[in-house]
């Protein structure tokens, strides 16, 4: 039974006719590949929200040292991502002349402008704040992320953790790129780790795990643009922004540059025994 007395049933639970009532078109006519693109990113957001329900926990973990919790939900979030990238190329079942019988009515309004998919970069260690001046926000979406930057990134508590068990690693300051003696220090503690993953294997797999999260941003990213090239061309975004080029000059950013670099440390003749 529901709150209110009801019997509860598969449709009353999941809110089915009030979810099927949320995919209204904006071009007139009607263009038939619109319900497609409302659908997808719809299913995004969603989506997005289980991405950061999971990685709030996630943080949560690692502030409490549960490592094998943290990289188990973290897990989740993989294969979430997984899903997303490969949603994506559904868009590519539209042809470009198709697209631009709706794409006039979408302006401004433009992917770049998904508050969740901010809160997941600001949550990863992502801070490129200059995002905040592009994005269209009501006050509540300006508090959210907000109250995303005032929090420790997944990083900084990542390298928290580091401190806690033992490794003598610099906490980066949130969106830091580390250089230097700072740099040096860091992938020397790291590299035991790495050399000797069984020792400490639930932290080598939660490390792991966040260097194939960022991997899983940066292929979304990366597929994204291909889809939207395919599409549009050099055509700019709806929301103002330069559309491909754009897209494309985001493909670089990493939150755990220092977790990819470590691996490059690995010497051969260590593995091999050779002399």
């Amino acid at each position: 039974m529901t709150s209110g007395g009801e019997r509860l049933t598969y449709n009353s639970y999941l809110k089915v006719p009030q979810l099927l009532e949320l995919q209204n078109f904006e071009s007139s006519p009607a263009a038939h590949d619109e319900l497609l693109f409302i659908v997808i990113h719809q299913a995004y957001e969603l989506w997005f929200k289980l991405i950061l329900f999971e990685l709030d926990q996630v943080a949560e973990e690692i502030e409490k040292n549960e490592i094998y919790e943290a990289g188990r939900l973290l897990q989740r979030v993989l294969q979430i991502e997984k899903l997303l990238v490969q949603q994506i190329h559904v868009l590519e079942t539209m042809t470009p002349r198709d697209f631009l019988r709706f794409r006039s009515a979408l302006n401004p309004a433009s992917g770049f402008q998904s508050i969740q998919f901010r809160e997941v970069e600001f949550l990863t260690g992502i801070r490129d704040t200059s995002v905040m001046a592009h994005i269209d926000q009501t006050d509540q979406d300006h508090r959210r992320l907000l109250a995303r930057l005032a929090e420790p990134s997944l990083r900084t508590r990542f390298y928290r953790l580091l401190e806690r068990e033992g490794f003598e690693v610099v906490v980066p300051e949130e969106g830091e790129v580390l250089e230097g003696e700072r740099l040096e220090k860091n992938l020397a503690a790291l590299l035991p780790l790495y050399r000797h993953p069984e020792k400490r294997f639930h932290l080598y797999t939660l490390a792991e795990s966040l260097v194939e999260h960022d991997q899983n941003i940066l292929l979304w990213r990366f597929h994204h643009v291909r889809v939207v090239e395919r599409l549009l061309g050099t055509k700019p975004g709806t929301g103002g922004s330069s559309g491909v080029a754009y897209l494309s000059s985001t493909l670089e950013k990493r939150a755990y540059p220092q977790l990819w670099q470590v691996r490059g440390l690995l010497s051969d003749d260590e593995i091999y025994g050779a002399s």
